[in-house]
């Protein structure tokens, strides 16, 4: 069952595992698709959870999106400013963390679909020299590449990111620090969560379009489904309109982390977004409004080595008996969550900006996921 504690300070390191306690992303199962239960989410129990999830001290702000077949509406609990009285706002903008992969994902899914790219070749085929040549691209999408996670060599702890977090990163520099490090295992023999391999991907795109793959996400995503309130945004370290502020501590201290230079994330995890926007994504690639009907199938195709996650997807079906597909995210300041059910008629879509304490959620979480999808 994924969790609120998304490592806050450490949000972009998200070594997710496939166990019930994974700390991201959820997806969808490839076996029979459970039809949406008729029964209604209720807003009040929706409340009461993120109540107690600020409450807590888990997170200074929450914002949620639930639609419920003809029901949808938004919720909010906590504070948008640590020193002040500002509300969350109900729409407001937020890094998304590592639901950039699904969108990344997409995009070379559908390069795929147009013969552009062959998701079993090896990724040297298009990106001579990148890594060890036995990876294929397919490898990369599913994390069972085996190569290293390159967050886990970055200075994380809050004290010496801040030494670093208005530093640009190519993502030469970030594959870089990955490729200094052996393969954690024989690719395709085991599953690793490594944002190594999405820093592979994002090179993929931008071999396989010619253009930045920002680019290539918002001609082929952004625009056609007119995401208008969500951006790659590169160097810039703000979050432009609307938006909760976010905090951890520092030597003692309350810090703002709110601003940060987001390419140390890049195609792994820099995306800015709404929980709107996010809805609008998801229910337009469950639709297959994104992709052909192999390459969906495709994306949502888990294996024995990796059995709950497809490519950018994360498949789980939850203890009621209820499928589900999305991702989740974290960056320094900002954990995601993104779910559906495979038919759409279920979505759920929460923001969590940190504060300076860390409590702990409990059961808040589960009792969202159980009243919004049992």
């Amino acid at each position: 069952m994924p969790r609120l504690d998304l490592l806050w300070g450490m949000g972009i390191r998200l070594a997710a595992t496939a166990t019930a306690t994974a700390a991201s992303l959820l997806v969808l199962t490839t076996g029979g698709v459970a039809s949406a239960d008729t029964s209604s989410a209720d807003r009040a129990v929706v409340q009461q959870a993120l109540d107690e999830i600020t409450r807590s001290g888990a997170a200074l702000g929450v914002q949620a999106r639930v639609v419920d077949g003809r029901q949808r509406f938004t919720a909010t609990s906590g504070k948008a400013d640590l020193n002040g009285t500002r509300p969350v706002p109900d729409d407001g903008r937020f890094r998304v963390g590592s639901i950039t992969k699904t969108f990344v994902s997409t995009v070379l899914l559908q390069l795929a679909g147009e013969g552009k790219l062959d998701l079993d070749a090896p990724v040297v085929r298009y990106l001579p020299g990148l890594v060890d040549q036995r990876i294929t691209v397919r490898q990369v999408l599913q994390h069972t590449s085996g190569l290293f996670n390159y967050t886990n060599a970055l200075p994380l702890s809050p004290e010496e990111f801040e030494k670093i977090r208005y530093k640009h990163w190519s993502p030469q520099e970030l594959l870089a620090l990955a490729t200094a490090q052996p393969l954690d295992f024989e690719p395709g023999t085991q599953w690793n969560y490594s944002n190594t391999n999405y820093v592979v991907a994002g090179l993929l795109v931008e071999k396989l379009t010619g253009k930045p793959y920002e680019k290539a996400v918002e001609q082929r995503i952004l625009k056609p489904l007119r995401l208008r309130d969500t951006e790659v945004p590169g160097d810039d370290p703000n979050i432009h309109g609307p938006h909760a502020r976010a905090y951890w501590t520092v030597a003692g201290k309350p810090s703002d982390i709110t601003r940060i230079n987001p390419s140390v994330a890049w195609a792994a995890g820099e995306m800015i977004s709404t929980t709107r926007d996010l809805d609008t994504f998801i229910t337009a690639l469950s639709k297959g409004e994104l992709l052909k009907p192999a390459q969906q199938a495709e994306m949502s195709r888990t294996t024995a080595v990796s059995p709950q996650y497809g490519l950018g997807l994360q498949v789980e079906t939850l203890p009621c008996g209820t499928k589900v597909w999305g991702h989740g995210g974290g960056i320094p300041g900002y954990s995601s969550q993104l779910l559906s059910t495979p038919d759409s008629k279920k979505r759920f879509e929460l923001n969590a900006t940190s504060g300076p304490t860390e409590g702990n959620p409990g059961d808040a979480f589960n009792k969202l996921l159980t009243e919004v999808f049992c």
